[in-house]
C-alpha cells in the first residue's frame, strides 16, 4: 500500500535516492539563505526593525542546507547537481515570484512594497515547507539517522510562518491590506502550480533510481495532479488567510546551532 511515510522510507532507504533528495532540499534552502541576507542588507530605512528578523530566517535557512549535507556525510555520499526541473527556488524566481535576483544583487534600497512582496512570497511558501515538514516530523520524529534534523527544521519552518503571519498583518494594519490580499493570491495559485510540476519531476527521477514499476509511477503521478486539482479549486485558500499566531515574535531572537549535524 502507498503512504506518505511508505514512499519516504523508500527514499530514505537508498542512498541514490536519499542523495538526491538531500542534495535538492540543501540547495533550496541555501538559495533561500542568500535571498533573506540580501534582503535584510536591503531594508528601507523605514523598516530597519525587520532587518534582524529577516537575517535571522536567512541563517535558519543556511543552518538548513548545513543539516541536509550534514545528513548525506553521515553516510558518506557527496551532493549531486539538482536537475533544473526539480528547482523549486529557481522556478518560482523564473516565474516571478518574490524578488527578482537582479534586484537583490543591486546596491538600491528596497522599498516598502518590496518587503511586502517579500512577505506575502514568504507566507505562501512557508506554508507549504511547514506542511512538510510535518508530515515527516508525524513519521520520522524518532528516526535514529534523520529525527533529530526533521524535528528541528520543522520547528524553524513554523517559525517562519507565523513570523510571516504577524508582520503581513502589521502591514495590513498599517493600510497595505489590498496589496497584500492581492500579492497572496498571485503567489499561492503561481506556487501551487510550480509545487506540482516540481513534485512530478522529483517523482520521476526517484523511479528511475528506484526502479518502480510503471503501474506505481502512474499512480502517484495522478495523485499529484489530484492534489493540484484540490489546490487549485479551495486548498490555495490556506496559503492566503493570516490570523495573528499564538507564537508571538517567532524571530526575536538568535537563530538556534545545530552542532549535531553542522
Amino acid at each position: 500500500m502507498l503512504s506518505a511515510k511508505s514512499l519516504f522510507q523508500e527514499i530514505l532507504d537508498d542512498d541514490e535516492s536519499f542523495r538526491l533528495f538531500c542534495s535538492i532540499a540543501a540547495s533550496g534552502e541555501s538559495q533561500g539563505g542568500w535571498e533573506n541576507a540580501r534582503i535584510a542588507a536591503l531594508v528601507p530605512d523605514g523598516e530597519r526593525e525587520l532587518a534582524p528578523k529577516i537575517t535571522r530566517h536567512g541563517a535558519d535557512e543556511d543552518k538548513h542546507g548545513r543539516i541536509f549535507n550534514a545528513l548525506m556525510k553521515k553516510r558518506r555520499l557527496e551532493p549531486v547537481p539538482i536537475p533544473p526541473e526539480t528547482d523549486y527556488t529557481m522556478l518560482l524566481e523564473q516565474h516571478g515570484i518574490g524578488l527578482a535576483h537582479d534586484k537583490l544583487k543591486s546596491d538600491e534600497p528596497l522599498t516598502v512594497q518590496d518587503i511586502v512582496t517579500y512577505l506575502a512570497h514568504s507566507r505562501v511558501t512557508e506554508q507549504r515547507a511547514s506542511e512538510q515538514m510535518d508530515l515527516l516530523r508525524k513519521h520520522f520524529a524518532d528516526h535514529p539517522d534523520i529525527g533529530r534534523a526533521v524535528k528541528m527544521i520543522s520547528g524553524d519552518e513554523d517559525n517562519h510562518l507565523a513570523y510571516c503571519h504577524e508582520e503581513l498583518l502589521r502591514f495590513a494594519y498599517a493600510g497595505h491590506g489590498r496589496a497584500i490580499q492581492e500579492t497572496l493570491r498571485e503567489c499561492a495559485l503561481a506556487e501551487i502550480r510550480i509545487y506540482r510540476d516540481v513534485s512530478l519531476a522529483v517523482m520521476a527521477h526517484m523511479g528511475r533510481i528506484l526502479g518502480w514499476p510503471r503501474a506505481k509511477s502512474a499512480v502517484l503521478t495522478a495523485g499529484i495532479h489530484a492534489v493540484y486539482a484540490y489546490e487549485r479549486a479551495v486548498g490555495w485558500r490556506r496559503m492566503v488567510s493570516l490570523r495573528m499566531p499564538e507564537r508571538r515574535d517567532a524571530l526575536g531572537g538568535p537563530t538556534t546551532s545545530a552542532p549535531e549535524f553542522a
